[in-house]
């Protein structure tokens, strides 16, 4: 049985004090004071609101299910899951089979096309809750829904004439539709395990995408500062276009902070003992010097990959110190520890942007206490 490393124990937390800071953080998500986790009326869904602009969106209803089936919260994980097949699932149309990235609180479509970090985080969260909890009727068939989905993220044009989200050489989309990339979408752990939970004839197509992206998180972070753009080319060139979806996204911000969480998860879950793990080690390495020598003043703010320091301050503060904590699953340098005790000692997120603060707070708290887990 594999055995996941609880590095809160290393900097002198007791087990006792780490089982119960999960849960605390766990229950104030979803049910404290500050939760963003609410249900219909009569029970039978749920849903985490995007407190910053006020609706749903497949990010963190698929972020809230892999939270739940972690935590072992089977509740949760079918409110959520009847959330997304209720309001999210598209029956139809150019985008059919895939989940619309944002659904307003009462239910009604904000878009009609999919943001794939959805698409994989659903189809991971169902093989785990599968695994864990044994296959139920219709949509709670978990394993079923996961083949069904992960074939049509494959082969929609073939099947029903639409994009695609892996592109031929099984580099993940921004969106279908455009061939550009993000790369906190980059998850390889999970592609190795989609390869041994589809349909037998695609797995070979899931080790390539998983092989892919382990080359393409080479060429995306920085080599020096282990810093990755938002959205970038396929070679890892950041993506400049500043004009269209929001502004600038060729830098160090929101999006990005997860590149780095991701890979202190993929060594922990798969590449400890590779040459990519190797990589892994020393990228978060460098992304953690890198933070731990910019002055104070500066320490939260926004930059370009190479490390520039630009005008401004960081959107989420609180999720990037999740993730750079988070990277001490891979790092072993002089700053590991020390970022895994500032996580510590920082308070989930008050106020309208918790939303995506708190769910990397959760998954780092997650991760550093071994119960991120393979199921």
């Amino acid at each position: 049985m594999k055995s996941y490393r609880n590095i809160f124990l290393e900097i002198g937390k007791s087990q006792e004090e780490i089982e119960t800071r999960l849960n605390e953080t766990f229950d104030e998500i979803f049910y404290g004071v500050n939760k963003f986790y609410e249900t219909t009326e009569d029970g039978s869904m749920g849903y985490l609101v995007d407190t910053g602009n006020i609706d749903t969106r497949t990010e963190g209803i698929s972020y809230g299910m892999m939270m739940a089936v972690q935590m072992n919260k089977k509740k949760e994980f079918d409110q959520l899951w009847n959330w997304a097949m209720t309001n999210m699932y598209l029956e139809d149309g150019d985008n059919k089979g895939y989940f619309a990235w944002s659904v307003a609180t009462d239910g009604t479509k904000n878009a009609y096309g999919p943001a794939p970090d959805g698409e994989e985080f659903f189809a991971m969260a169902l093989i785990f809750a599968s695994h864990r909890w044994g296959d139920g009727e219709g949509i709670y068939n978990y394993s079923q829904k996961a083949k069904e989905l992960l074939k049509v993220c494959l082969h929609h044009e073939e099947m029903y004439g639409g994009h695609n989200m892996w592109n031929e050489d099984g580099l993940i989309k921004f969106v279908p539709g455009l061939e550009f990339t993000d790369p906190s979408y980059h998850l390889p752990h999970f592609y190795d395990l989609f390869a041994e939970n589809c349909d037998p004839e695609d797995e070979t197509a899931w080790k390539k995408c998983a092989a892919a992206s382990r080359e393409y998180l080479k060429k995306a972070c920085h080599p020096k500062t282990g810093l990755s753009p938002e959205y970038s080319y396929y070679d890892g060139r950041p993506y400049p276009d500043h004009e269209h979806f929001g502004g600038r996204h060729d830098w160090f911000y929101s999006d990005a902070y997860r590149t780095i969480a991701n890979i202190g998860l993929c060594y922990e879950w798969a590449d400890k003992d590779t040459e990519f793990g190797t990589w892994c080690r020393a990228t978060a390495n460098n992304l953690q010097e890198f933070f731990a020598n910019l002055p104070s003043e500066d320490k939260r703010g926004i930059y370009e990959i190479d490390g520039t320091v630009l005008e401004g301050k960081a959107l989420h503060p609180v999720g990037l110190t999740a993730t750079i904590a988070q990277a001490s699953l891979a790092a072993d340098g002089a700053h590991a520890l020390t970022a895994v005790e500032e996580f510590w000692n920082t308070p989930l997120r008050t106020g309208e942007r918790r939303y995506f603060d708190n769910c990397l707070y959760l998954f780092a708290m997650l991760a550093l206490s071994g119960n991120y887990r393979i199921w």
